[in-house]
């Protein structure tokens, strides 16, 4: 650097930060609990690359805006004054990036949701600064990475700072804790760096109160917060669900159970679950739909045609579906009236539905006095199964869950609306009549995208 140009001095890192620093993986996370100083070596990270590198285009996200602007716009302003004061550097807040005069930049973003993801789809950056990641979903994730390429010599990399809990917490755990690599995925470019307040002697220093404060939480929450203990997950509202009690291969369902579908609909998605009821008082999910971007005539003729050849009791939805709209005094209900979905009006509260949820999925004994729970899902309900662990409570209601992000609570919400509702078990036969049927049963079959479904039937 020249004579007349401002010199950059990076403080001191600890071990763990320092490890940090100089990992070479394709993927990088780091942290696993809170205070840690994950946050304040991502910043510095970002910028030594933005140095060493003339041309290089680094990306870091936040979830949120406000998040993005306390933890790295507003201290990155502060790191790098005597670059910016010396004409190294520059910043501009409505590009929210920071331009340094070898041509390096580093753009700072956010995604609140999938609807922040079309700003970067089509974008090219060498490096990306996941912040916090277990607040994204991994399709939020793995979108994000798509964007890290380019045809340079740059280092292409992914650095992720991680608390466990929150939206992310299964595929963060995956990916960097039991190392369970799927398709493509090679293990060799995952790296895993733990660090716990213990490792930040600085905030050690001046704030001990802070350690007082994790040795306050409540068990789980503290054992997550201070220790980065990944098999605690902190805020889970439905601790009773477990994939291996509640998800079971599909199975036959008798003619004489009671059927019924359960529907949570908007333009952004129409979730529908399947359900039947045995004589025992048992609930089976036994086939799904979740599709964007569907009218309400396309999405009551897709209820339908998976209906098709079924009894179903009734379809349930919430009261909002009864609305009138203004211009044409029409309700939703009417319209799915009209392609031959008639809807049924279920409870649309809250926390009388969770408690309804929590009560079929809790263990009981049954007639053997092994423990088992009422609610069983058939793994073909993919979006059930992977939403249900994500819903986190609401921190102003316990009794409620948190309602973002929006995309995980559509099928939650349709299970909700069932659960909620007053059903009755399927009547019981009479010993000589109860003869074993073959039943088939349509599972809507993934597009390659991953984002819809298509018309594929699969039959068992």
């Amino acid at each position: 650097m020249a004579k007349n140009e401002t010199t950059l001095v990076i403080p001191e890192r600890n071990p763990k930060q320092e490890q940090f620093f100089n990992a070479t993986k394709r993927f990088v996370a780091y942290g696993g609990a809170r205070g840690g100083g994950k946050s304040w070596a991502a910043r510095w990270r970002a910028a030594v690359l933005a140095l060493e590198h003339n041309g290089i285009r680094i990306l870091i996200v936040r979830r949120t805006y406000k998040e993005l602007r306390e933890n790295y716009i507003k201290p990155m302003l502060k790191d790098l004054a005597p670059l910016i004061k010396g004409g190294v550097v520059r910043y501009n807040d409505d590009d929210k990036c920071f331009y340094f005069k070898n041509r390096s930049e580093i753009i700072l973003g956010y995604c609140d949701g999938d609807s922040d993801l079309p700003q970067y789809q089509g974008m090219e950056y060498d490096v990306l600064f996941i912040d916090e990641a277990t607040q994204l979903t991994e399709f939020q994730f793995n979108t994000l990475c798509a964007s890290v390429r380019g045809a340079n010599d740059f280092p292409k990399r992914v650095y992720l700072t991680c608390n466990p809990g929150g939206i992310g917490h299964e595929w963060v755990k995956r990916l960097f804790i039991n190392r369970k690599y799927q398709g493509e995925e090679n293990p060799d470019d995952y790296l895993f760096i733990p660090a716990t307040v213990y490792d930040n002697t600085v905030l050690m220093e001046k704030d001990p109160g802070y350690l007082k404060m994790l040795n306050t939480l409540p068990d789980g929450v503290k054992q997550a917060w201070r220790d980065g203990d990944w098999d605690y997950i902190a805020g889970k509202f439905f601790d009773e669900f477990n994939k291996k009690t509640h998800v079971i291969e599909p199975c036959e369902l008798k003619a004489h159970w009671r059927r019924y579908v359960a529907l949570d609909y908007g333009f952004d998605m129409l979730a529908a679950l399947w359900i039947a009821l045995d004589e025992k008082g048992n609930k089976y999910v036994y086939r799904e739909v979740y599709e964007q971007g569907k009218t309400i005539s396309d999405a009551a003729r897709r209820i339908a045609y998976f209906s098709d050849g079924e009894k179903i009791e009734m379809f349930l939805a919430p009261p909002d579906l009864w609305a009138r709209q203004r211009e044409t005094g029409r309700t939703t209900a009417d319209i799915f009236a009209e392609c031959g979905v008639p809807l049924t009006k279920t409870s649309n509260n809250r926390v009388h539905g969770w408690r309804a949820v929590r009560e079929d999925l809790k263990l009981v004994p049954d007639a053997d006095e092994n423990y088992t729970a009422r609610l069983k899902i058939f793994k073909t309900c993919e979006n059930l199964i992977r939403c249900l662990p994500l819903l986190r409570f609401d921190k102003k209601n316990l009794e409620d869950c948190a309602t973002e992000p929006h995309e995980i609570t559509h099928a939650p919400d349709a299970l909700r609306y069932f659960c909620v509702y007053w059903t009755s078990s399927a009547d019981e036969l009479p010993r000589e009549q109860r003869i074993p049927i073959a039943f088939k049963y349509f599972a809507p079959a993934k597009t390659d995208n991953g984002t819809g479904y298509g018309e594929k039937i699969q039959v068992i």
